[in-house]
């Protein structure tokens, strides 16, 4: 339903695709000024939230043709801050998955990996780190097993490889493998 994502800087954009940029408008003696109102670790959060299995199936039930932000707005999302345990580890994973080639270097820095470098291109890396974040996010949403198995089970189009993979995730956060 959703395919979120961070554009690298500069990037032009369609206009069927929707953007979001929060910003907080300052009003200085120098004039008025517009700063960007969420740092890059919650830009991760956000893009790795949305693009959960959870995330995805409550979406689902109120969409019908095309998604637009009033559609975002009134679906349940965890309000988490960097002080929050569980804040950490979603971003950094969204981080590695989103941080790959050089355009991403800025972004790179400011949240600690350094450089593209350190993003996750191998296919394998890249599925094992979906899979962590969705069980990551379905215990952020307070889910049972019973429950996250349910939610991956309305995706008849995912491999079911996919879905085990993000089931023993969310086995795996259980027994506290995965932070």
């Amino acid at each position: 339903t959703v395919i979120a994502t961070i554009l690298p800087p500069k990037r032009f954009c369609p206009h069927t695709v929707s953007l979001e940029q929060v910003y907080t408008d300052r009003v200085t003696e120098m004039g008025h000024v517009s700063v960007a109102g969420l740092r890059a670790l919650e830009r991760l959060y956000i893009t790795a939230v949305f693009n959960s299995f959870v995330f995805d199936s409550m979406l689902r039930r109120s969409v019908t043709a095309h998604v637009s932000f009033f559609f975002i707005y009134n679906t349940p999302m965890p309000r988490l801050t960097s002080q929050d345990k569980a804040f950490s580890p979603i971003a950094e994973r969204a981080a590695r998955l989103i941080c790959t080639t050089p355009e991403f270097d800025a972004l790179a820095k400011e949240v600690g990996l350094g450089s593209h470098k350190a993003g996750a291109t191998d296919a394998t890396e890249r599925a094992r780190l979906r899979a962590e974040l969705d069980g990551l996010i379905a215990h952020l949403y307070g889910l049972t097993e019973h429950e996250f198995t349910h939610i991956l089970g309305t995706f008849p189009i995912v491999a079911d490889p996919v879905k085990i993979a993000a089931q023993n995730a969310y086995r795996d956060v259980e027994r506290g493998m995965i932070s």
